[in-house]
């Protein structure tokens, strides 16, 4: 496609999903607007998810070593584990598993380790640290002489704060879109919203691996697609995803990176159309999906992304695990999303549909 009035032109990947050059991202983010208009808007081919490409070196190695982190946690003793545990914040900070609603039923098949990789205590009044436990609560760290997961905190912080630096310019791209109402005061400024927040909030996950017996299963065409991750919507602004990496344990060693147990297994999308398709993000590369906070910000020109996870049983599947990395961003609960509505509102109403209340 070629350049209109001086915008950069959009390209694509082989599956169809719009690619942006993390130069171009720093240098020249308003004459992205072709792209974010492809990649986020309503036009029934849209995905709702922008790759990001030429990003410095050192991504590769944040990358590598947190996933491999997750792994090493989520196979830590059971009490290891519940020390990272905490209800309080609706086990949105710390270790999460068998907790969120997914299908209608508890989702055993992943685990979550959850913080904020930018600000460890936020600093906000009490009635919105009491109101909202699951983004004002304190990071929890596993112990720095945890033995398996040294350097967990410095890794995951890492990593984080470099897709956080690149949310932020991803969002000065969509700022035209951003035009709304809903702040009395100007214009709502996408990238200040994501820039200035306490309630960043990043995932790291590990999806349990299949017992040889679910992996010698054959497939069938009409498994459900979503059967690791549900179809779902974030209700972020931005949310950032790495390429996942998939685990076997070989013997008493270092678990191995293996290939995908399936080329059908992976993230799946649905075009504003209502077509599936399956987006893979290449491992040197970041992805940026749409959450439905910057649908109704933008009121309704950038749509949020319907998208789930798929695992196909198979031969090669028996004992793989997979590990990857969302990072969500999104303003502070006091901020006005539309005229009638906080992101607090907003965010509340969602929690209260995906987790079971939980006695404390």
């Amino acid at each position: 496609m070629s350049a209109v009035e001086g915008l950069l032109p959009v390209t694509f990947t082989a599956e169809g999903a719009v690619a942006i050059s993390y130069n171009d991202l720093k240098a020249s983010p308003l004459l992205l607007s072709a792209s974010i208009e492809k990649a986020f808007g309503s036009q029934p081919d849209c995905l709702g998810i922008i790759i990001v490409k030429d990003l410095p070196e050192e991504y590769r190695g944040y990358r590598e070593r947190l996933l491999k982190l997750a792994y090493k946690f989520a196979t830590l003793k059971g009490e290891a584990r519940e020390k990272s545990v905490d209800a309080r914040s609706k086990y949105s900070f710390g270790w999460s598993h068998g907790k969120e609603i997914m299908n209608g039923k508890p989702d055993t098949l992943k685990g979550s380790y959850y913080a904020n990789p930018i600000v460890d205590e936020p600093t906000v009044p009490d009635d919105q640290r009491n109101a909202f436990p699951e983004y004002y609560g304190e990071n929890i760290w596993p112990s720095r002489d945890e033995k398996g997961v040294e350097g967990f905190e410095e890794a995951f912080k890492d990593l984080g704060r470099f897709i956080f630096k690149a949310g932020c310019e991803l969002a000065v791209a969509c700022q035209p879109f951003g035009k709304s109402l809903a702040q009395s005061d100007g214009v709502l400024d996408l990238s200040d919203l994501i820039s200035t927040s306490q309630t960043t909030k990043a995932r790291l996950l590990h999806y349990f691996p299949l017992s040889e017996e679910e992996a010698a299963e054959a497939p069938k065409e009409d498994d459900p697609v979503d059967s690791w991750c549900g179809f779902h919507l974030d209700h972020s602004l931005l949310t950032g995803l790495c390429s996942a990496i998939f685990l076997q344990k070989t013997g008493a060693g270092e678990p191995v990176v293996v290939p995908p147990p399936s080329s059908k297994a992976g993230l799946y999308i649905r075009t504003r159309g209502g077509d599936l398709t399956k987006v893979s993000i290449p491992e040197d590369c970041l992805a940026f999906q749409t959450g439905e906070a910057l649908e109704i910000a933008t009121g309704r020109k950038l749509l949020a992304t319907p998208h789930c996870v798929r695992v196909v049983p198979g031969p090669n599947a028996a004992n793989v695990s997979r590990e990857t990395f969302a990072l969500f961003m999104q303003p502070n609960t006091d901020k006005q999303l539309s005229p009638t509505m906080t992101f607090g509102q907003f965010s509340k109403k969602v929690f209260d549909e995906h987790y079971q209340e939980t006695e404390l």
